[in-house]
């Protein structure tokens, strides 16, 4: 990795972890094309690593909002999900994985500009926490399922429940794949390097959370996850 790469890594993972306490995710959508543009072997992994600390320090600061109801059945649904992605990244090529990651992306942010809001019940968040599973172990991008159908829970409940959510869901699907053999010393090097990125950004968000509009932050946070997104299409496709 070049000190260009770790910049540029750096930076991501600082931004996405200023949108993952603000809004209650991001940084997955904003790191996976990213990482997979630098080092393909960097996601799933390393991003749901970093994505662990970050949600493990959104819950503590808003810990007395969750939904633990709600939470509880939507990892009750990550569960088939997180064995189905674990198996896709054992079967996936990188480059096909890539592409799925690329796929992902824009068909989470299409589905939320659509502005679709599904009935909060018992089956739907079921079936968004299965979704959310298998998205999130094979690309580390859980988000979109997630926040589509709790769309209408308050900022802080939102962030809160999200983040319970995630940092279970993390350590689970962080479970699956190093059973598959997808963590290793490599990844772990590159968590330690980019550990302090994300911290940055933890810190960073608490002043900034207050100042920031959360629509206008969440429009900000699918530009980028489009612009990653396109840049890993166009580069994969190149080498067809």
């Amino acid at each position: 990795m070049t000190g260009t790469e770790f910049a540029l890594l750096s930076l991501t993972v600082g931004v996405g972890a200023v949108l993952q306490v603000s809004v209650g995710f991001g940084l997955g959508m904003i790191a996976a094309p990213v990482f997979s543009l630098v080092d393909p072997t960097l996601a799933p992994t390393v991003v749901l690593l970093l994505a662990a600390g970050v949600t493990a320090a959104v819950l503590v600061r808003e810990r007395g909002s969750v939904d633990l109801h709600g939470c509880g059945w939507a990892l009750v649904g990550r569960v088939p999900g997180v064995a189905a992605g674990a198996l896709l990244v054992v079967m996936l090529p990188a480059k096909y994985l890539a592409l799925l990651i690329a796929a992902v992306v824009l068909t989470g942010v299409a589905v939320s500009a659509a502005g679709y809001v599904p009935r909060v019940r018992r089956s739907s968040v079921f079936l968004a926490g299965m979704a959310s599973g298998v998205m999130g172990t094979a690309t580390s991008i859980g988000g979109p399922p997630m926040a589509m159908v709790w769309q209408r829970l308050s900022g802080p409940r939102l962030r809160a429940t999200m983040s319970a959510f995630f940092l279970a869901g993390s350590l689970m699907s962080l479970v699956a794949l190093s059973a598959a053999g997808a963590v290793g010393a490599h990844t772990l090097h590159r968590t330690a390097l980019l550990a302090p990125a994300a911290v940055a950004g933890v810190l960073l968000a608490g002043p900034l959370t207050r100042r920031l509009d959360a629509r206008h932050t969440r429009t900000a946070a699918m530009a980028l996850a489009v612009a990653g997104a396109a840049g890993l299409v166009a580069q994969q496709l190149s080498t067809f």
